[in-house]
């Protein structure tokens, strides 16, 4: 084999948001190298996210990791971007009166987030009908996030601590010796000890590669698209100042977006890791249910996109050390809440390719290692 044409401490598979900020912590101790197998990071999911942080959205492990994220997108270190990351927006969990039960069992769970109904409801989010839906769940402190900014920010940072990132750069294959990975890709070979697994949807292919057990994760595809804020009586208002909203039951979502609205039927389809297109019958089933719920009319949509979001079976991300394959880091099973989790992760997966203990904050939100880590039980291996 050709020797290698970089070394480094750590490299890592992956130039998406999991990948950019974990790089961008570990490379405050440690030689990191970023490999992205497209021109460009972040093509896959990170760049087609729905760029909500929704504090009250996930299972008990991610909503810890937003709490856990929240304070860096508030505060980034200086020169991390040149405008805020996030900025107002609200957002509730709505219910029609068969589903009154659903949304209760949310704001049980969910202590920060406020009953409202009536006027107030109607007041943030005034395209919702009223004959349909009755109540909801608000999270007045969810934001919008500027997803570019994030990504670039970690990646900006992830250089100037010294590391590299390289685009083009395919894992041909994976291969261990005397403590050390050797990477075969497109743009040349690479070594470290250690390997984080920061591959998305490709994160289980690229364990097998290195002989690692499968954790079961499933790429699954959500389709999106954007449609003129156009209401039933005709008139096309500007939305930016309204709040997103969903059914409670997850069946559809819509958000301002650019002087639009963007919907989705919030679908969840298993897929292969591919570069994920949307489906004609998925659009038209998000447009009836919106329609059926709100005041919009939508003829045609302006755009349509896909992404693929994976999980695992428990839908917790996955991070830690296999324990069948020596400095090989799984970063995996981020689903549909890697940007709102970005720093929370990245902070916790430095801490374990580093050697150290869980950040202190994390710690006192109750996250433990156990939790995450990639041999925990209730996983679904192959």
């Amino acid at each position: 084999m050709t020797e290698p044409s970089s070394t480094a401490d750590i490299l890592i598979i992956g130039g998406g948001m999991a990948g950019a900020s974990a790089g961008y912590f570990m490379a405050d101790e440690a030689r990191v190298v970023l490999l992205e197998r497209e021109s460009q990071p972040g093509y896959h999911t990170t760049g087609r996210s729905a760029a909500l942080f929704f504090e009250n959205y996930g299972n008990a492990t991610i909503r810890k990791l937003n709490k856990a994220t929240r304070p860096f997108l508030e505060n980034p270190p200086e020169g991390f971007a040149e405008a805020p990351l996030m900025t107002p927006r609200g957002a509730a969990a709505v219910a029609t009166e068969a589903l009154i039960g659903t949304l209760e069992a949310e704001l049980a769970q969910s202590p920060s987030m406020e009953r409202i109904e009536g006027k107030a409801l109607f007041e943030i989010a005034p395209y919702l009908d009223p004959d349909r839906i009755v109540a909801g769940a608000y999270e007045a402190g969810a934001m919008d996030m500027d997803v570019h900014a994030i990504l670039q920010g970690f990646l900006r940072g992830l250089r100037a601590k010294g590391g590299s990132v390289v685009t083009d750069a395919e894992v041909m294959g994976l291969s261990r010796a005397d403590g050390v990975w050797t990477l075969e890709t497109r743009a040349g070979m690479f070594s470290a000890p250690i390997v984080v697994n920061a591959a998305g949807a490709w994160c289980d292919m690229v364990g097998k590669m290195a002989g690692a057990a499968p954790i079961g994760l499933i790429p699954k595809r959500r389709t999106a698209f954007t449609f003129d804020a156009t209401l039933r009586d005709g008139t096309t208002v500007d939305p930016s100042r309204w709040a997103m909203t969903d059914l409670c039951d997850e069946s559809w979502y819509v958000r301002p977006e650019g002087g639009r609205m963007m919907g989705s039927p919030a679908d969840e389809i298993p897929s292969p890791p591919t570069d994920a297109q949307p489906e004609i019958e998925d659009v038209a089933l998000a447009i009836d249910r919106i329609q059926t719920d709100t005041l919009f009319t939508i003829s045609r949509p302006h755009s349509t996109w896909a992404g693929l979001r994976s999980f695992v079976a428990d839908k917790s991300p996955v991070a830690g050390f296999a324990p069948d394959a020596d400095g090989f880091l799984w970063l995996a099973g981020q689903g549909g809440y890697g940007i709102q989790t970005s720093a929370g992760m990245g902070r916790f997966s430095a801490a374990m390719a580093l050697g150290r203990e869980i950040p202190a904050d994390m710690a006192a939100l109750g996250l433990t290692k156990a939790e995450l880590a990639p041999d925990r039980p209730g996983l679904s291996r192959p």
